[in-house]
């Protein structure tokens, strides 16, 4: 399952860091659907019921423009599909936030949204889970390997003139999704909202749990899961896959063993996007987790940083940059 996630970038930080590639091949960076950059709220702690900012066709936008075009939205996370009766959406009598992909065509709330082609890519900078551990649950933060940092690179004018043009910060997770476009009975602003697909989780990250979202390791892949002119239901649902493409490190209020080996050393960006995410619940008040209805079991599950981790997340470099 997925049930937390981080998306700590501004939001013209989103769109340079999810540009694309069109049916031609063309490069492109995708705009804020009207308005929403401003709905869109970077936190450490996404839950439930927050919104996030999602990559989709802008075809389902707008009819006349090219299927492969993208946008990015904010939307909420728990579908409501467009059918739901009620004028409240939290009257929702079961969760919508996870869709396990072998389940979409047997569910109508998922199957529906699918069939009409209304697949999204959800982007974060990771997302976290729990492993049991007898009494206790240590949680983690899994991400993709960053690359390494390209500071001293940037010296030379040609690599900057680069660097302009291509994100060289934190590398965001692109994870499969549906969405659906729900309206009150009573009329009103459409709401967007989506679910996470699931699949069964991969070697490396099953031992922290049997499930993981279903993410979209290239752009290829995020290119044809969104062009749903191009790409049919079924050929869609075939990139679904639990591929070992992630990495992990724990995240805790108790003590950790900083000696153990760990997946991948992060760059300088990944420490710079981790120092924020380790000083966060101290530093700064998180609007979306400040605001947020949480039950007392979500309060305890809030992941938290160490102090020893803080200190090897942030390395000697203290300072936050954005690149």
């Amino acid at each position: 399952m997925c049930g937390r996630t981080a998306c700590t970038l501004a939001p013209d930080e989103v769109s340079r860091a999810c540009s694309y590639r069109n049916r031609r091949g063309q490069r492109r960076q995708p705009g804020w659907r009207e308005g929403d950059a401003d709905k869109y709220r970077p936190s450490y702690n996404k839950t439930p019921q927050s919104t996030s900012p999602v990559l989709l066709s802008r075809r389902h936008l707008d009819e006349n423009a090219p299927v492969d075009e993208c946008v990015l939205a904010s939307m909420r996370w728990g579908l409501v599909p467009s059918w739901f009766k009620e004028t409240d959406p939290s009257k929702m009598q079961y969760s919508t936030s996870n869709c396990r992909s072998e389940n979409i065509l047997q569910k109508k709330t998922y199957r529906e949204p699918l069939l009409k082609g209304q697949r999204c890519v959800i982007l974060a900078d990771g997302f976290y889970e729990w492993r049991r551990q007898e009494k206790e649950k240590q949680p983690f933060f899994i991400y993709f390997p960053q690359a390494h940092s390209c500071h001293a690179e940037k010296r030379d004018p040609c690599a900057l003139l680069k660097s302009i043009y291509e994100w060289t910060g934190w590398r965001l997770l692109t994870i499969a999704g549906l969405f659906d476009r729900w309206t009150a009975p009573s009329g009103g602003e459409p709401l967007y909202s989506y679910s996470v697909i699931t699949v069964n989780a991969s070697p490396s990250l099953h031992s922290i749990h049997d499930r993981m979202p279903a993410v979209l390791a290239g752009e290829e892949e995020v290119r044809r899961w969104l062009d749903f002119g191009e790409v049919k239901s079924g050929d869609a649902l075939k990139l679904l896959q639990s591929e070992d493409k992630l990495t992990y490190h724990p995240v805790s209020s108790l003590p950790v063993d900083l000696n153990q080996k760990k997946e991948a050393e992060p760059s300088a960006s990944g420490k710079m996007m981790m120092s924020w995410l380790a000083s966060g619940s101290t530093k700064r008040k998180d609007p979306e987790a400040r605001d947020a209805q949480q039950t007392d079991a979500d309060k305890k599950d809030t992941p938290r940083m160490s102090t020893g981790l803080q200190r090897w997340l942030q390395g000697p470099n203290k300072k936050t940059k954005t690149q």
